[in-house]
């Protein structure tokens, strides 16, 4: 399968959006979501600047991670145009006993229910023909957004982690089980 027909291969649909593998493609996309302000001060600095840092950025995170997984963060576009408007899907990081959900959305599709459609599709995938039993979330404790839309999809706080000795403490939700 070449990069193109991959980037057409949709692993969920909604009623609005398609979510698909990264591609090498998608380079510009990621540059620029991931230098967006608030994915800085929420997620952090994954130093991407340039579309081949987020080339390396694709290859090393989200393609290692279908390779690994069967899953990781995947595109999401409008079925309508086929725009790209932010990222969800499922992790999995050493530092956490269970795969948890990301996403991310550029700032004109913030607000618009994207979030919620793709990220309840994606727990819906991962608890369902991906078998997971528990999906977790890990969130800035000040994304007063993330959070709304983790307790709108029927997450629950569980406690405050640290990914590693020298990171900030961040609250983890999780689906139960």
């Amino acid at each position: 399968m070449t990069e193109r027909d991959a980037r057409a291969v949709s692993v969920i649909e909604t009623r609005r959006l398609a979510l698909r593998r990264l591609t090498p493609d998608d380079a510009e996309f990621i540059r620029e979501l991931l230098n967006d302000a608030d994915f800085l001060r929420f997620v952090g600095d994954r130093g991407v600047r340039t579309a081949d840092d987020a080339r390396r950025y694709i290859a090393d995170g989200p393609v290692a991670s279908y390779d690994r997984h069967g899953f990781g963060l995947w595109l999401v576009e409008r079925t309508a145009d086929r725009c790209a408007i932010g990222i969800c899907g499922l992790l999995r990081r050493d530092s956490l006993p269970d795969a948890d959900i990301g996403f991310a959305f550029l700032p004109p599709y913030r607000a618009s229910g994207y979030g919620f459609e793709s990220a309840a599709a994606v727990l819906a995938h991962g608890l369902g023909p991906l078998g997971l039993t528990r999906v977790l979330a890990i969130v800035n404790p000040e994304n007063a957004g993330s959070i709304r839309l983790l307790e709108k999809l029927g997450m629950k706080f569980e406690r405050m982690v640290r990914l590693a000795d020298t990171s900030p403490e961040i609250k983890l939700f999780t689906t139960g089980a």
